[in-house]
């Protein structure tokens, strides 16, 4: 056992959505490039509950996202 964190983790630089289904807790998942991750929302969104976050540039959000998708 140990000490757990007390300071949160820092994200890595790049492009983030949350996927989950409805009513749980998300998953963040990351691209390199805003092209990526528009298609992994598409992609996730069949299935699953997508918000996009936007770009995490040097551990602050340059672009804000606040889109939402939902499965059909």
């Amino acid at each position: 056992m140990g000490r757990p964190a007390t300071k949160p983790a820092k994200l890595k630089d790049g492009f983030y959505i949350e996927v989950k289904n409805q009513g749980s807790s998300g998953v963040l998942i990351r691209r390199d490039t805003k092209e990526q991750m528009l298609m992994a929302a598409e992609d996730y969104g069949r299935m699953k509950v997508v918000t996009i976050l936007g770009e995490m540039k040097n551990d602050k959000w340059v672009d804000k996202g606040k889109s939402k998708k939902t499965k059909k």
